[in-house]
């Protein structure tokens, strides 16, 4: 999985790859020829009192050295800037493959995972990717070339070699075997902690109004505590990996010297060629060292790239039309014909049967009791879902034959809970056009009696608003949604419940002054409060998910008990108010 993964983004950067294969191979061939240069030096110079072969060889090795410099900063210059690239894009294909997800997709996988799976686990991989490109190829070759240019030095200290280098493989392939659960671990546990700590910084005014700080900071600790205990497992593994490495190192080390002595003694090697095995075993021992590391950096990168994958490889249940018909131009009215949906799972669909038409130039109003599926039914518009059963039209077409960006293009959507970008007033609003002129921008906002608190606020258009709009009343947050929505002056609006924070005075008049600009448009409202759909020319009455009367206001009085309960119920809640 991890290599597919790399290999599909590699790619891009063939050239790249190519001198850093290159330059390591250069890197690697200079390091190994330098113990051979220090032996000569120590042999043919140094033992023989020859100035001249000191300073011949000593600037040989000097100019390989600045050759071995310079190769290896390229590489690793090379490597971080490649990895980089390969993590951008990797970031940007999540990001992308996130934005086509349906809300069902983003509801089976959670908030919490796809941003550490677009931020933690595209590091792990980064991190591999960089690491390999540095030493994928001087390792092996390190190896290789370590043990010829060894024997080259003495045969008769080879058994120290066989012996060293497989029991330092042994022993580090042997702990991060073990850690490979542990990683998988790990990542679970980046995504439990980053969900609660998410849901509580959201979730703070319920935390506090209920009292139950004590409660999340419990829940909290012990998500913390279990990511704790799971790092430090890994790390009581990992630590116990340098200690046998240097034990194998250092009894190497006293090994070669002690036999080597002996074979000096007995005329058998010279001390240069000893001094030159001696670096070479350290080379192999190294080289070996470094690719068990990249093996333990390995499995949790191979962990989260596999979590990569499952969000790249999920297609979003709502599907881009394989040949899209245009959406007719012109007004456009929106008609549900015995629509039927139910979430994937439910044992019971949650619409059944819904059948009517939202009229260009009329407002249709939606109302139903608490769960009776109208918020579910307006997000089946912008195919936010797809209907399970019947068909959703857009000016006698369905909307499955259409793009989804020209599907959207006609649309202005206005959600129950309205979210505002950090930025200004005028960046949020100009969301719904770029073109916009502050003119237009200030004309919608007097439309959606917005107008009023935002010349109040510093720097009017250009006043700062915070992520979610949190520094604006959730009246004022409504108000600027609906603003948004009325600069792009779509074909279709959809009010999903979009005036439940407004009093009813500032309900009517924004409602007086959007009959004048949505005469053009399809308006579908869902409501609560029978107020705000009063004078709607038809007001489709929901129960469990099913339409049970429909009509103008007073018709439903007559015809509609439910309906009739819905008005009765909130006239006995304004008389004791």
């Amino acid at each position: 999985m991890l290599w597919r993964l790399i290999r599909s983004h590699l790619r891009p950067y063939a050239g790249s790859v190519a001198v850093i294969v290159l330059l390591q191979f250069v890197s690697t061939i200079t390091t190994l020829y330098l113990p051979s240069l220090n032996g000569r030096i120590i042999d043919d110079g140094v033992a023989k009192g020859d100035t001249g072969a000191i300073l011949r060889l000593g600037a040989i090795m000097l100019a390989v050295s600045v050759v071995n410099i310079v190769a290896t900063i390229t590489v690793a210059r090379n490597a971080s800037a490649t990895s980089a690239g390969i993590a951008r894009d990797l970031r940007g294909e999540v990001f992308g493959t996130v934005a086509g997800f349906s809300a069902q997709e983003v509801s089976r996988f959670g908030a919490p995972t796809l941003i550490s799976r677009n931020t933690n686990d595209v590091q792990q991989v980064q991190l591999v990717v960089n690491m390999g490109l540095m030493f994928m190829v001087s390792i092996p070759i390190m190896m290789v070339g370590g043990i010829i240019m060894a024997l080259r030095e003495d045969v008769g200290l080879s058994w120290l070699v066989a012996v060293a280098v497989p029991l330092l493989g042994v022993i580090v392939g042997s702990i991060v075997t073990r850690m490979l659960p542990w990683f998988r671990r790990m990542q679970e546990s980046v995504d439990t902690v980053n969900r609660i700590l998410r849901e509580q910084i959201t979730g703070i005014r319920v935390v506090r109004a209920f009292v139950r700080e004590d409660f999340e900071e419990r829940r909290f600790d012990e998500a913390n505590t279990t990511y704790t205990g799971t790092a430090v497992a890994v790390g009581r593994l990992f630590s116990r990996v340098f200690p046998l490495v240097m034990l194998v190192f250092n009894a190497a080390s006293v090994a070669v010297w002690w036999f080597g002595a002996k074979r000096v003694d007995a005329g058998q090697m010279q001390i240069g060629a000893l001094t030159a095995f001696m670096q070479y075993l350290m080379q192999i021992l190294m080289s070996v060292m470094f690719g068990t590391m990249m093996s333990m950096m390995i499995p949790r990168a191979a962990v989260s790239a596999g979590r990569i994958r499952e969000v790249l490889d999920t297609r979003s249940s709502v599907l881009d039309a394989a040949d899209p018909r245009p959406i007719p131009a012109g007004p456009l009215s929106v008609e549900f014909r015995d629509v039927d949906f139910a979430y994937p799972g439910a044992e019971q669909p949650v619409l059944c049967g819904i059948s009517f038409t939202a009229q260009t130039g009329h407002m249709t109003a939606i109302i139903g009791s608490t769960g009776a599926g109208k918020t579910t039914l307006v997000n089946l518009v912008p195919r936010l879902y797809d209907v399970t059963g019947g068909a959703v039209l857009l000016g006698g077409r369905d909307i499955r034959e259409a793009s989804l960006d020209d599907l959207w293009g006609c649309i202005g959507l206005i959600p129950q809970k309205p979210f505002l970008f950090s930025g200004t007033v005028a960046s949020n609003l100009r969301y719904g056009d770029p073109t916009a002129t502050d003119d237009q921008l200030w004309e919608a906002l007097r439309v959606a009696q917005a107008d009023d608190f935002v010349s109040a606020m510093p720097g009017g258009l250009q006043a700062p608003i915070s992520q979610g709009g949190t520094n604006v009343s959730g009246g004022q947050r409504q108000r600027l949604a609906i603003a948004r929505a009325l600069v792009r002056r779509p074909r279709v609006y959809l009010f999903d419940d979009a005036f439940s924070a407004l009093d009813v005075a500032t309900d009517a008049r924004l409602r007086a002054a959007l009959r004048p600009h949505t005469r053009d448009a399809a308006v579908l409202v869902v409501a609560q409060r029978v107020s705000t759909i009063i004078d709607a020319d038809l007001i489709v009455v929901l129960d469990d998910g099913r339409v049970v009367g429909s009509g103008r206001h007073t018709d439903l009085l007559a015809t509609c008990p439910t309906y009739a309960e819905i008005v009765a119920s909130q006239a006995l809640v304004d008389e004791a108010a």
